[in-house]
């Protein structure tokens, strides 16, 4: 059984991958058509190439980032000049009772950013919008990391699906065997009873498998942000070759968004410290005196004085987020190195566990039922000793799905975090 799960996650993820991927949501770009084509099972590779598509969470962070790319723009423009128009001494008393007296001015004034306020602020800005793009691919991974595990889930909830149905076969078939020996009086009617009632029970079971498959498959489509999961069910394709973690190194754009975040502080703390730089405003215009009809040219400076502010606390901010950055980016790549080992341990522990299972419990506890029902029917067990002889065995292969499945999700999470297919294609 748990060849079925290997074929059906493997999907294409593992081959050519590359050829099939979309363009990121958190790169620019017109949204390409979803590749899924309804009634078709559904890949795993067709899944995570729906996430680089179209997902919500993915898009609104790419958006963030286009919208902070385009205030980068913003900040790397010039101050607008200022026009001014001044009228003096007008509508007073005695001779400047009238305009005979009037003064008029117009003047252009620009102030000059010194310090290279306006590279840093936009240097500043850009690596606010690089930040956000990181951020971006850290959602995008960990909502294909999200997706490849509820595959996987819904691959092994098929497993449980089919396990039910093969269970309330096996209890039919057990029903019609105590029927034969309550007829032919080798058995006691309550025997029936209590045969049909669990073979009931295993078809009420099938229900539930069904409903938890549906379940699943809405799951996947939302990370797509789709409400029809229109694709059919997954189908064995091939085998999944183990990726090779003890030579890999991390690979997670969680590393590249605290690379991203430490170099965003400093770039604040570089326009900080620039900001103590007092800027010049400079003005020049030409002045009209009304009485005399002759006019002059005007110009002027002003500096403001750094008497109170000067800056000084701004750049210690500054200095103090870009330490705690750099203390981020440590911690980052603590959590993702502990996230690998646990991953690593987990998948060694799995693959024991399954292994134990295929080798030794299953061929045992196929071996004890069949010699149950054997025995059964010629009557040397008991109708109790049959069934817990079924039960053990279905509990054998629940726990073979459950140990595949605890399986490919740790091999999930450590290709997650190692950069490793599915999560290494292409993003154009």
């Amino acid at each position: 059984m748990h060849l079925y799960f290997r074929g059906a996650l493997s999907a294409l993820a593992f081959s050519a991958f590359a050829a099939g991927a979309n363009a990121s949501p958190c790169q620019t770009g017109p949204e390409r058509a979803s590749v899924l084509i309804p009634g078709e099972p559904l890949t795993l590779a067709a899944a995570i190439n729906e996430i680089r598509r179209a997902s919500p969470s993915a898009r609104a962070a790419g958006l963030e980032a286009r919208a902070l790319s385009a205030e980068a723009d913003q900040v790397g423009r010039r101050l607008n000049p200022s026009l001014a128009l001044e009228l003096e001494n007008f509508s007073g008393t005695g001779p400047l009772s009238g305009f005979d007296q009037t003064e008029t001015t117009f003047a252009v004034e620009q102030t000059f950013r010194l310090g290279g306020k306006r590279l840093h602020g936009e240097r500043a800005a850009r690596a606010q919008q690089a930040l956000a793009s990181a951020e971006c691919e850290v959602i995008l991974r960990e909502t294909e990391l999200e997706a490849s595990l509820l595959f996987a889930e819904l691959v092994a909830a098929m497993q449980f699906r089919d396990l039910a149905l093969e269970s309330a076969s096996l209890a039919d078939e057990l029903s019609q065997t105590v029927e034969r020996r309550v007829n032919a009086g080798a058995a006691a009617p309550p025997e029936l009873a209590r045969a049909r009632a669990d073979a009931a029970g295993l078809r009420a079971n099938v229900a539930n498998a069904d409903a938890n498959v549906d379940q699943l498959r809405f799951a996947l489509a939302l990370l797509w942000g789709s409400a029809d999961p229109n694709f059919a069910l997954p189908q064995p394709i091939g085998a999944i070759q183990s990726s090779d973690s003890q030579t890999t190194e991390l690979s997670h754009p969680a590393l590249d968004a605290a690379d991203a975040a430490v170099r965003a502080r400093q770039a604040e703390r570089d326009l900080a410290a620039s900001s103590a730089i007092p800027d010049i405003t400079v003005s020049a215009g030409l002045r009209h005196f009304e009485d005399s009809g002759d006019q002059a040219f005007i110009a002027g400076i002003s500096v403001p004085l750094p008497l109170f502010d000067k800056g000084r606390d701004a750049a210690r901010a500054a200095s103090l987020r870009g330490d705690a950055a750099a203390l981020n980016r440590v911690t980052a790549e603590q959590n993702l190195l502990a996230r690998q080992r646990a991953a690593i341990a987990a998948r060694k522990a799995a693959q024991t566990r399954l292994n134990i299972l295929n080798s030794d419990a299953l061929p045992a506890a196929q071996e004890a039922y069949d010699a149950a029902l054997r025995g059964y029917e010629i009557g040397r067990f008991d109708l109790t000793t049959t069934l817990d002889a079924r039960v053990a065995l279905l509990e054998t292969r629940a726990a073979m799905i459950e140990a595949e499945l605890a399986l490919q999700s740790a091999d999930m999470r450590l290709r997650a975090l190692i950069g490793a297919a599915p999560f290494n294609g292409e993003i154009r």
